[in-house]
């Protein structure tokens, strides 16, 4: 399955190694092809194919555990560190928001909104400055906001959180009325509607 080259990081060959990188570059952990697979979305094939491509050009290493092999960053690369950054900004937000979030109370699910959002969701239009956070639920504030600076500090860009109850985000306010209309990106839960 062919993927269309990501909006947001135009510097990837395809959405599918968008993701790809953003996986194994942003989490510390090596993970087997199939799992790669099934954790980006990814047909087998292709992932095979990418991380071969990858191997190659050094920016991904392997080892084997028995017969399984076992794909990571190679962290000796000096590609790695400048091709993380890149993926952080781009593609990071959504992975970075379900670690921060996951662990708060309260919290029924997370949504992006807005025009990350829709650049993500393959809408042109020029480069988002900032990230909208719809968090639905009745989280503690002040850790719903904690944890969003985290995330901007890592992905150096605004990262603007709005708090509303399931109730809240279902009437019929031309906020909401509009972040219904318009495209997301689920980070956590399933939205409401």
């Amino acid at each position: 399955m062919r993927t269309e080259a990501p909006l947001l990081a135009p510097v990837f060959r395809s959405e599918g190694q968008a993701r790809l990188l953003s996986l194994l570059l942003l989490e510390d952990r090596a993970r087997s092809l199939a799992e790669i697979s099934a954790e980006t979305g990814l047909a087998y094939p292709t992932v095979h194919r990418e991380v071969a491509r990858l191997l190659e050009a050094g920016i991904l290493q392997e080892r084997r555990a028995g017969r399984t092999r076992l794909i990571s960053a190679a962290e000796d690369s000096p590609l790695t560190p400048p091709l993380r950054e890149i993926v952080l900004i781009s593609t990071g937000p959504v992975a970075l928001l379900a670690e921060e979030l996951r662990p708060l109370q309260g919290i029924d699910a997370v949504f992006l909104h807005g025009s990350f959002a829709a650049r993500m969701r393959g809408r042109s239009g020029p480069a988002p400055r900032d990230i909208d956070v719809m968090v639905v639920g009745t989280p503690d504030p002040e850790e719903v906001y904690e944890a969003c600076a985290r995330v901007e500090d890592s992905v150096h860009r605004p990262v603007n959180p709005s708090i509303v109850t399931r109730e809240e985000l279902l009437d019929d306010s031309g906020f909401h009325t509009q972040v219904r209309a318009d495209p997301i990106v689920p980070v956590l839960g399933e939205p409401p509607w």
